[in-house]
């Protein structure tokens, strides 16, 4: 591996770092919990932050949890997003992660036939 490599390589992981803070539009929440793991969450959060890397996009904050309570849909990925809405996505497969980044992420779009619950927390009052 030269320095060029070393830089590139520094910098990918960075930016990786940069998704776990800060105030953005969208969070990420991968379910890791052990039937998550056993699934492949892990391989499919490799795949979605690549995807997010190679999009270029820095408007996405990503966390890990436990079990989100849907052990037989694993792997498991929650957005949520400013407003509070959050979209649970399923059986989640490396292309599917991939079609998340590319229209939720990156165009805000629900992508229908992956989603598996919508919800919006109630506005609260002063």
């Amino acid at each position: 591996m030269n320095l060029d490599e070393l830089k590139k390589l520094k910098e990918k992981a960075q930016r990786q770092v940069a998704l776990r803070e800060g105030n953005k539009k969208y969070r990420v929440v991968f379910s890791m919990g052990t039937s998550g793991i056993a699934a492949g969450a892990r391989e499919i959060m490799t795949a979605m932050l690549d995807e997010i890397d190679k999009r270029g996009i820095e408007n996405v904050e990503v966390a890990v949890t436990g079990e989100i309570g849907l052990v037989d849909a694993e792997p498991v990925i929650r957005i949520e997003d400013r407003s509070g809405e959050k979209v649970t996505y399923a059986n989640v497969n490396a292309d599917a992660a991939r079609k998340i980044v590319a229209e939720h992420l990156q165009k805000g779009k629900v992508v229908d036939g992956l989603a598996v619950g919508k919800t919006k927390e109630a506005e609260r009052t002063k």
